[in-house]
């Protein structure tokens, strides 16, 4: 690994947000620590899943919609904006998270390699702010 992938790699690795990639066909093959911390799974047992591994089950037919949709298309409806969801934790905890969506193409010919999501956890934001209402 040359110095500039060994350098992407730790700093994918250690940024505070989770990072989580999965190719066209929504199995997951990028997963760093804070995607671990998150959603409490370990890479080991997150990378070769489809996505469905944190995607509530109500949710998941709207998901896959959307990302046939993009993996087609190679255009995400929410590309770069921010979208509160919901997703679950190894526990079965349900978390509120916001993430945000990037397509990842081949660079050269346009042809959609995958997506990346950027995820944060904002459970206890959200939690707060509907107490806050019906206070």
């Amino acid at each position: 690994m040359d110095e500039h992938a060994g350098l992407a790699e730790r700093i994918l690795d250690q940024m505070a947000d989770a990072m989580i990639y999965a190719d066209r066909t929504g199995t997951i093959t990028r997963w760093n620590r804070a995607a671990a911390a998150l959603f409490g799974f370990s890479a080991e047992e997150a990378l070769g899943q489809n996505l469905d591994l944190i995607i509530p089950e109500h949710l998941r037919a709207a998901h896959w919609r959307g990302f046939e949709a993009a993996m087609t298309s190679g255009v995400m409806k929410l590309q770069g904006r921010p979208t509160l969801t919901r997703a679950v934790h190894k526990s079965g905890r349900r978390l509120y998270v916001e993430l945000t969506f990037a397509i990842v193409d081949s660079g050269a010919s346009d042809d959609v390699l995958g997506s990346v999501a950027v995820a944060r956890d904002v459970t206890e934001r959200v939690e707060r702010e509907r107490a806050a209402r019906s206070a």
